[in-house]
């Protein structure tokens, strides 16, 4: 096996070299490795590859190779399928552009009102990362002009035409500079994905990064069901490993909620995420999960797509899915990096061809094991090791990180280690505090000062 390349053997700017140093990136991931000289060439592209394998980084080095400074229109467009992944991906262009002086990337997308976002692109933009339904109301309001842009990138392809965007898509690359380079990023890259985007690149190249995980990094079990018993058996899984954080991929919205209500109704913290929750839920629910206030959230698969989790213990595939490519994309967000990582996959009789899909197209025989055998661990409940308390005030407000970790440790007297994760939103924030210290915080924080002014607060969840 040959030892990943270094960036430096890009035709990359010495100051894009140095900047990629002081963000740790040694050498080159198999995707990076095999798309960035073709998109340094300025070629179209389609590429396969999972979350998590630095696709980011690789459409993005070639974002900020072209990229002008001086030269204020729009130059790049992400489209993104979620809000959540399209921050990631706005927050990944900034860190690479750091190199190449004051380049402004802004995030377009829908749950925020419109009015200062069209206020911002008066002063214009380098780079926009967005999703399809907002960036359409922006074009009918020409409130953005795409036709300087020279890269179009259309991130996790497949789960954007999954989710009805395929009409939007098409009329905003209608609204793009004809001479422009293509780059469309897939995790999966069925006939339909390939028939939709052979009108949108000219003479793409393709590459593909292979998908199926180390089997020495994440080990997969396979339990056969009655499927009546499903949602006992998800309860004996992780009474049984007891993970830390799992996330449990259901086939349909009306699974999720009942095995999530379940859950909850047996002492454990879970929550539900689906394509019926509204923005904002949503996002109170990824903070939550993300903080650590969440054990077990329970999503469908477009749901779960553009998750940005550091730190995953296992993945329970409820139910088998029909796409042993999907199943390889599910099991794909535990085990990450160097961490080893844990599957745990129900199957009932009916899904016993999914199974033997899934083990032809990995190549490798199904570890099967018996429910019978797990016994629950010693420790009582498997409850979240935190609380997320959401306070009444965010950017709007002028609050910051500092001042609810100084309120909390200097002004209330609590360690650091005992706060977990703040998010400060546009007119709330969420801080992770140790389930044995919630209430006595909340009592602290609720009766003093952040700032010198007092604000509402509440638990997002039962302490």
């Amino acid at each position: 096996m040959t030892s990943p390349l270094p960036f430096s053997s890009l035709p990359l700017s010495q100051a894009i070299l140095d900047n990629l140093g002081t963000l740790d990136y040694q050498a080159m991931t198999p995707i990076q490795e095999q798309s960035l000289p073709l998109i340094l060439e300025g070629r179209d592209l389609i590429a396969q590859a999972k979350t998590g394998s630095g696709k980011t980084a690789a459409f993005g080095l070639g974002i900020v190779h072209k990229l002008n400074a001086s030269a204020y229109h729009i130059q790049a467009l992400v489209l993104c399928p979620t809000r959540e992944l399209s921050e990631q991906v706005a927050s990944e262009l900034r860190r690479l552009a750091r190199a190449i002086g004051n380049i402004k990337v802004l995030t377009l997308c829908g749950g925020t009102p419109i009015r200062p976002q069209t206020e911002s692109l008066k002063f214009g933009a380098h780079v926009i990362v967005g999703t399809p339904g907002r960036l359409m109301d922006h074009i009918e309001r020409e409130s953005v002009d795409f036709s300087r842009l020279h890269t179009l990138v259309l991130d996790e392809a497949d789960r954007m035409l999954d989710m009805g965007f395929y009409d939007d898509v098409t009329r905003i690359v209608k609204a793009c500079a004809t001479r422009r380079q293509t780059l469309l990023f897939s995790a999966t890259y069925a006939d339909d994905i390939r028939k939709a985007s052979a009108r949108f690149l000219r003479a793409p190249a393709e590459v593909k990064v292979e998908s199926v995980h180390d089997a020495g990094q994440i080990e997969q079990r396979f339990y056969e069901i009655d499927a009546d018993r499903r949602h006992s058996a998800v309860a004996q899984l992780l009474e049984h490993f007891r993970p830390e954080s799992t996330l449990a991929f259901c086939n349909t919205k009306a699974q999720c909620r009942e095995l999530a209500q379940y859950l909850e109704s047996r002492g454990f913290s879970a929550l539900a995420l689906h394509g019926d929750l509204e923005q904002r839920e949503r996002e109170d629910v990824l903070i939550q999960f993300a903080n650590r206030s969440c054990s077990v959230l329970v999503a469908t698969d477009v749901a779960a797509r553009g998750l940005d989790i550091d730190s995953l213990d296992a993945v329970i595939n409820v139910e088998i899915t029909p796409d042993p490519e999907v199943h390889i994309h599910r099991i794909g967000r535990t085990g990450r990096g160097q961490a080893k990582g844990l599957a745990l996959s129900l199957c009932a009789p009916f899904e016993m061809r999914w199974a033997n899909q899934i083990e032809q197209y990995q190549g490798q025989s199904i570890s099967w094991a018996n429910l019978k055998s797990l016994k629950p661990a010693p420790g009582g409940r498997l409850r979240a090791p935190m609380v997320t308390l959401c306070i009444q005030g965010g950017k709007k407000d002028k609050l910051r990180p500092g001042d609810l970790l100084g309120a909390l440790t200097k002004d209330a007297g609590f360690a650091g280690a005992q706060i977990g994760k703040i998010n400060i939103l546009e007119f709330v924030s969420f801080v992770a505090l140790e389930r044995g210290i919630a209430k006595q915080a909340y009592g602290k924080l609720s009766t003093g000062n952040i700032k010198g002014r007092r604000f509402k607060m509440r638990f997002m969840a039962e302490v």
